[in-house]
């Protein structure tokens, strides 16, 4: 396992370069998923408008105008968060940037770094817009297509997707968030579906506020959130984050099968399992392997996941029906969750005499919310046509 990208340089190219600690495997791909989604969407989206499908909105900007207080303010602020936090890593004493994931989430950082980099950013804001300053500003009429918006969609999906990723893995795990509630702010423990969940209501909110067309949207990102599926699973599985299966104690199937692919132990796992079967020999902090072979199942959703990718990508220019490709989409993702569920370690609900995984039951929900869906587009376009 590769905690941060430090120990896969060190291991794949004899490369012991310190600052690689400082990036975090699973958020390394996590990061790479977004990218990916964004782009996905971009490249949909031009594609709708240009089909006629999606239109431009008409925004007054006033430009000529020297840079207002809260222009400087807001670039500040900026500037001192990155080097409050981010430049402190490289320059504050490695006892305590020794954890940086715990470093971001703390109050600690460098209050020179910060001001330094607060006021390096003010004053290029300041100059940016003195090159533009005009003796008359004048109020000028743009357009703005739905691609053009892609990079907030992105930073509203990744804010709000992350907040719910947090409320639902505390939910999840509620003994775990009454005992410290202080788990909000940590580095560990993200639900998917939360995180799904919440990024589309605030991507619905903004779709409505800027007249985007919903179902067209909502097509244009289904491909794409089922890629950056894909592509954050790769990090759950090289990161060793704790999202892996149930004991595997059945024999191995194909002899041409990596036994990792069967059952693994997740040595040097980033969540710190199993503190009372440690690593011989290694004296690092992540010295920690599981004492039994689990099911990989990262690994499995990865590729699962990339064949559902490619599935809906072949199917987005032949469903003509609006929101159809999302409603699709509802269903296979939840189907691959539902059933990837039954090999997943995960925290059991009891209720009403059953007993079921916050997955399943979400994933239930979405697989016949998928099928409402995709009966009422198609019942509302006929009902429409003739």
């Amino acid at each position: 396992m590769y905690p941060n990208l430090y120990y896969a340089f060190r291991d794949l190219f004899g490369i012991e370069w310190q600052p690689l600690k400082f990036i975090n495997s699973f958020g390394f791909f996590v990061a790479i998923a977004f990218i990916l989604a964004a782009i996905t969407l971009s490249a949909e989206l031009r594609r709708k408008s240009r089909q006629g499908l999606l239109q431009p909105t008409e925004v007054e900007v006033m430009v000529g105008k020297p840079a207002s207080f809260i222009d400087l303010f807001l670039n500040f602020l900026l500037g001192f968060v990155l080097g409050y936090k981010i430049l402190a890593l490289f320059i504050m004493n490695k006892s305590v940037t020794d954890n940086p994931q715990a470093f971001i989430f703390s109050d600690r950082g460098s209050w020179p770094a910060g001001i330094i980099l607060g006021l390096l950013f003010a004053g290029l804001k300041w100059w940016e817009k003195k090159k533009q300053v005009l003796e008359k500003p004048q109020l000028r009429t743009i357009r703005i297509w739905p691609q053009d918006r892609v990079g907030e969609i992105t930073i509203l999906a990744l804010v709000f997707g992350l907040i719910g990723a947090k409320l639902f893995d505390a939910f999840e795990n509620w003994d775990d968030f009454v005992r410290d509630p202080r788990m909000l702010f940590s580095a560990e423990g993200l639900t998917f579906y939360g995180g799904l969940i919440f990024a589309a209501l605030a991507i619905w909110w903004y779709a409505k506020k800027h007249k985007i067309g919903f179902w067209h949207l909502n097509d244009a990102a289904a491909p794409g959130l089922m890629l950056a599926y894909s592509v954050g699973r790769i990090g759950c599985q090289v990161s060793g984050d704790g999202d892996w299966g149930i004991v595997n104690t059945n024999p191995k199937p194909f002899n041409w099968l990596p036994d990792w692919m069967w059952g693994y132990t997740y040595p040097n796992n980033v969540a710190g399992m199993d503190p009372t079967n440690p690593i011989p020999g290694c004296n690092d902090k992540y010295c920690f392997e599981l004492a039994e072979p689990h099911y990989p199942t990262p690994f499995y959703e990865t590729i699962m996941a990339f064949i559902l990718f490619l599935f809906l990508w072949s199917l987005r220019k032949r469903l003509k029906i609006p929101g159809t490709l999302f409603a699709l989409y509802l269903i296979v993702n939840g189907i691959e969750r539902f059933f990837i569920e039954k090999i997943r370690v995960n925290t059991k609900i009891h209720l009403f005499g059953l007993e079921f995984t916050q997955a399943e039951l979400i994933s239930s929900l979405l697989i016949i919310s998928g099928v409402i869906l995709w009966i009422y587009l198609r019942k509302r376009h006929r009902a429409t046509t003739t």
